[in-house]
């Protein structure tokens, strides 16, 4: 079958290792019988494919692995969005013996092929008011923004949703998502263009990186990292929140400890989510009659194409693959 995988390891020029051409055809795991092969129609990509084409979270003897952890596409005729988690962190409550959680793509075979092998529990009914492409958006970016927004971060209609940067796919989500559920959205971004694409999609307003706020946020979603970090623990009201959901300028230089502690902040992460709260993101498009954001659309043999505009961080949205 036609896939993207990556074939060794580049950290300095990542695409380096793409490859886009014949891997074997996708099959369950022979240890996990219960799970189903489904026919991808639309996959999308994210930052955490440019890290394992970097080598981050994969070994040299897991090579070639099939990129991708975002699908819609069809098993025995149903049409499905791919829950793209397997396994569970071993928290508190967690049952002994389960898998470690793992993304398809880090121990299993991933998305950005014309077939991907998936637990059938992972497996969520596709509604028909959603394209193809717009089905492929959520499971990873959607589904981390929903839950870092209203599951991790507590968020209420009326309280005020600070975003860090404007145009990646967890951001332009957040946006989205926080203006349908009554929220005061602002959003920072060093690009003109992007601030005002930003006002488009539902934002109260749109900031240059550091500008101070009207009032601090309740709630500050962070993706960016040392670039942004000081801003957010700066920006947030005394007892709000930050939710980490990425770090794309690496880790912060200073936390800013005693803003920490003595305003009683929280700081969370969140990755992802269940398929409860994938069905809760669906739930809540449905009501809103909001959509994901797309930035372009390649055919799975042009995936160089699209990770190239990736890795230049031209998009605005989600980039999506359909085969």
């Amino acid at each position: 079958m036609l896939a993207a995988a990556v074939t060794r390891f580049a950290p300095d020029d990542p695409l380096a290792g793409l490859a886009v051409g014949e891997v074997p055809d996708a099959a369950p795991p022979a240890v996990h019988p219960d799970w189903a092969v489904v026919d991808v129609r639309a996959a999308a990509l994210n930052q955490h494919d440019l890290w394992s084409l970097r080598g981050v979270g994969l070994r040299e003897e897991q090579l070639p692995m099939v990129l991708g952890c975002d699908a819609a596409g069809v098993v025995d005729g149903r049409e499905v969005i791919v829950h793209a988690v397997v396994g569970a962190l071993p928290t508190k409550g967690t049952p002994e013996g389960t898998e470690p959680r793992s993304l398809l793509s880090e121990r299993y075979p991933g998305t950005l092929a014309e077939r991907v092998a998936v637990p059938r529990e992972n497996l969520v009914d596709k509604p028909s008011w959603l394209t193809w492409q717009q089905a492929a958006c959520l499971p990873t970016a959607w589904l981390t923004a929903h839950r870092a927004i209203f599951r991790t971060g507590g968020a209420e209609p009326g309280d005020t949703l600070l975003v860090q940067g404007a145009g990646g796919g967890v951001a332009t989500a957040a946006i989205v998502l926080g203006a349908a559920a009554g929220l005061e959205v602002h959003v920072t971004s060093r690009s003109a263009e992007r601030r005002e694409r930003a006002l488009e999609l539902g934002a109260a307003a749109a900031h240059e990186p550091g500008a101070r706020l009207p009032r601090r946020a309740d709630l500050v979603l962070e993706s960016v990292g040392r670039a942004t970090w000081s801003h957010s623990v700066a920006s947030v009201r005394a007892g709000g929140t930050i939710v980490v959901v990425g770090a794309t300028t690496g880790d912060p230089d200073q936390l800013g400890i005693q803003r920490v502690f003595f305003h009683e902040l929280r700081v969370l992460g969140a990755t992802m989510g269940t398929t409860e709260d994938l069905r809760a993101l669906l739930a809540l498009l449905e009501r809103s009659g909001a959509r994901p954001v797309i930035d372009s659309t390649f055919p799975l043999t042009e995936a160089r194409a699209a990770f190239e505009r990736l890795a230049r961080g031209e998009q605005f949205g989600k980039i999506v693959l359909t085969v």
